[in-house]
C-alpha cells in the first residue's frame, strides 16, 4: 500500500509518452541531449589541455549559453510567428553545422581557443533558436492536461543525458580525443532532424494576417511586462543561474584542480549531477502537490547551497559525488518549477516568446555567473569561488519576501473566438489608433472592489496589446465609471480581442456584473485618426484585410 502513490506518481508523469509523436520526439530528443553532452564533456576538457586559465574553462559553458540570452526573444517571436516544426528543424541544421565543422577542425589539428569557443558559440546559436520552438510545440502534442508530465519527461530526457553523457564523454576523450566526442554528438542530431521530420503538425491557420518580428518581439516583452506571475519567475531564474552557476562552469577544475583527476573522474561527476537531476525530474510531481513555488524554490536554494560547500570542501570523489547527486537534484527541481511556471501561464499566441524570455534569463544569468566565476577562480581558487556560490545561494530565498513566487497548478486555457464588432466605417488593417471606451454605472458601496479589479483588467487589457489606459469616475455622477484604452490598429484591436485567456474573460465578466443598469454597458469604438492610419515598417495588404471583414455577433459586445 505505501507503494501504490509513488506508482500513480510514475503513471501520471509517464502518460504523455502513450502518444506516439511526443514518444517519438522524447526519444529522438534523448540521442540529441546525450551527443551535447558529450560534445560539452569534449569542449570543456579541451579547452582545459589547451590552457591553465580558469577564465577560458569557463568560458566554454558561457560561449554555449551566451546565444540564449541574446537571441532567445527574436527565436521565441519566431516560434510563435511560423510552423514551430520548421523552425526546430532549421535550428537543427545550425547546430549541426556548427558541430561539423568542429569536428573537421579538430580533426585536422585546426581548433584553438578562440575557434572552440566561437564554434561552441555556434551550436549554441542553433540550439538557442531551437528552445522556445521545440518547448513550445510540446503543448501541440499532447493534450494540455499532460502538459505539465511532458514537461517533466523532457527535463528527464536532457538530465538522462546528463547522467550518461558526462561518462560516454569522459570514456570518448580518454580514448579517442576531442575529435571523436564533436563527432558523436553531430551524428546524434540527425533522429531528432528526422523525427520532426515525419512530424505531421496540424496546420491550424490564423484568420488574421501575423505580426511582423519586430512587432511580435514588442508584444512578447510587453505581455511579460505586465505578467506579474511569469515577470517574477524569470527574475528568479535569472537570479538562481548568476548565483548557482558555479557548480557547471567549474566542474572541470574540481576534477583537475580539487580531486588531481582526468576526464573519466570529470566525466563521473557530470554523471553524478546528472543522476541528481533525474531523480529531481522523477519527484517534482511531488514537490509541486506538497510544497508551494515560494516553499520549494527556497528549500531547493537552502540545499543546493549546501551542497555546493560540500563540493568546494571535499578532497574525495565520493564525497563529491555524493554531494553533486544532491545539487543535481534540487537544480533540476529550481528549474523544472521554473519552467512548468512559465508554460502554464502563458497563453499559446505567446508560448515561445514566454519560454524565450525565461531562457534569455535563466541562461543569460548562467552566462554571466560562468565569466564571473572564472575570474573569481582565477584569482581566488575554485574552492573559493564555490564556497562564495553557496552563500549566495542560501541567501537568495531572501528575494522572496519581494518578488513571492506564484502558485500556479493549471493552464489558463484560450478564451472562445469572439467575432469582429459592426462596423460602418470602411477600415483597412492599418487604419488607427482605435479609441475604446467602456461605461460602467456601480453602486457608490461598490466603487472600491470595483476599483481593485479593474486593476486585474488594466493588466490583462495591457499584456494583450492596448496602451494608454485609464479609469475615470465622473465627479457629477459617481455611480458612472469610464474606462478608456487605446490600440494602435484596427487589426492589433481584432488581436487583442482574440487574445485572452478564459480567466482574462471571466475579469470583464465580473466587470460587467458591477454595472447596475438601467440600461447595458455602453461601449464606444472610434477611430482616433478617422481620414489617416498608422503606418507601421511591415504593410499589411488590403487583400489580407479582406480575410476578416467585420461580423456582428451577441459577443461583440465584449471590450
Amino acid at each position: 500500500m505505501t507503494e501504490q502513490p509513488q506508482t500513480l506518481n510514475i503513471e501520471r508523469l509517464t502518460t504523455p509518452l502513450r502518444y506516439s509523436t511526443f514518444r517519438r520526439i522524447w526519444l529522438a530528443s534523448l540521442f540529441s541531449n546525450l551527443g551535447l553532452l558529450i560534445q560539452g564533456v569534449g569542449a570543456s576538457w579541451a579547452m582545459a589541455e589547451m590552457t591553465p586559465s580558469a577564465d577560458n574553462v569557463a568560458l566554454v559553458q558561457t560561449a554555449l549559453m551566451l546565444p540564449v540570452m541574446l537571441i532567445a526573444m527574436p527565436a521565441g517571436a519566431i516560434a510563435d510567428m511560423y510552423d514551430r516544426r520548421i523552425v526546430t528543424l532549421v535550428s537543427l541544421g545550425i547546430a549541426f553545422a556548427g558541430a561539423t565543422v568542429l569536428t573537421v577542425l579538430a580533426w585536422v589539428g585546426l581548433v584553438t581557443p578562440n575557434i572552440l569557443l566561437a564554434l561552441c558559440f555556434a551550436v549554441g546559436t542553433g540550439m538557442a533558436l531551437m528552445g522556445p520552438a521545440w518547448q513550445s510545440s510540446v503543448g501541440e502534442q499532447v493534450p494540455s492536461e499532460t502538459l505539465a508530465s511532458a514537461v517533466a519527461l523532457n527535463g528527464i530526457s536532457y538530465n538522462i543525458a546528463r547522467s550518461l553523457g558526462p561518462a560516454i564523454g569522459g570514456i570518448v576523450v580518454a580514448a579517442w580525443g576531442a575529435v571523436a566526442a564533436f563527432a558523436l554528438n553531430a551524428l546524434l542530431y540527425l533522429p531528432l532532424m528526422f523525427a520532426l521530420f515525419v512530424w505531421k503538425r496540424p496546420s491550424r491557420p490564423s484568420r488574421l494576417p501575423p505580426e511582423g518580428l519586430s512587432r511580435a518581439i514588442i508584444s512578447g516583452v510587453r505581455y511579460i511586462t505586465n505578467s506579474p506571475s511569469i515577470r517574477i519567475v524569470v527574475i528568479r531564474s535569472m537570479v538562481i543561474g548568476l548565483v548557482g552557476g558555479a557548480i557547471t562552469a567549474l566542474m572541470p577544475l574540481v576534477a583537475r584542480d580539487l580531486l588531481h583527476s582526468g576526464a573519466k573522474t570529470y566525466g563521473a561527476m557530470l554523471s553524478a549531477f546528472g543522476l541528481g537531476a533525474v531523480l529531481g525530474a522523477l519527484t517534482i510531481s511531488e514537490i509541486r502537490k506538497r510544497m508551494s513555488g515560494e516553499a520549494a524554490i527556497r528549500a531547493c536554494s537552502i540545499s543546493m547551497g549546501g551542497a555546493v560547500a560540500a563540493v568546494a570542501l571535499s578532497h574525495e570523489p565520493v564525497l563529491t559525488a555524493g554531494a553533486l547527486i544532491l545539487a543535481g537534484t534540487v537544480w533540476m527541481m529550481a528549474w523544472m518549477i521554473f519552467s512548468i511556471g512559465v508554460q502554464l501561464s502563458a497563453p499559446r499566441w505567446v508560448a515561445g516568446r514566454a519560454l524565450a524570455a525565461y531562457q534569455t534569463a535563466s541562461s543569460g544569468g548562467i552566462a554571466v555567473g560562468s565569466w564571473a566565476w572564472g575570474h573569481l577562480t582565477d584569482a581566488a581558487g575554485v574552492d573559493t569561488g564555490l564556497l562564495v556560490s553557496a552563500a549566495l545561494l542560501v541567501a537568495s530565498p531572501l528575494l522572496g519576501f519581494w518578488l513571492h513566487m506564484p502558485r500556479i497548478l493549471t493552464r489558463d486555457e484560450d478564451a472562445e473566438v469572439l467575432a469582429d464588432p459592426k462596423v460602418q466605417l470602411p477600415l483597412k488593417a492599418r487604419s488607427g489608433p482605435l479609441v475604446v471606451e467602456i461605461e460602467y454605472r456601480v453602486a457608490q458601496e461598490d466603487a472600491r472592489p470595483f476599483h481593485n479589479l479593474m486593476q486585474d483588467v488594466q493588466l490583462y487589457r495591457q499584456r494583450n496589446g492596448a496602451y494608454g489606459w485609464s479609469i475615470a469616475r465622473d465627479i457629477a455622477d459617481p455611480e458612472l465609471w469610464t474606462e478608456r484604452y487605446h490600440c494602435p490598429t484596427w487589426l492589433d484591436y481584432l488581436r487583442q480581442r482574440n487574445r485572452s485567456t478564459q480567466s482574462e474573460r471571466a475579469l470583464d465578466n465580473r466587470a460587467a456584473a458591477f454595472h447596475i443598469g438601467p440600461g447595458p454597458m455602453r461601449i464606444r469604438r472610434m477611430l482616433e485618426r478617422p481620414f489617416g492610419s498608422v503606418r507601421w515598417k511591415e504593410e499589411v495588404s488590403d487583400r489580407a484585410t479582406n480575410e476578416f471583414e467585420p461580423a456582428h455577433s451577441k459577443f461583440s459586445g465584449m471590450h
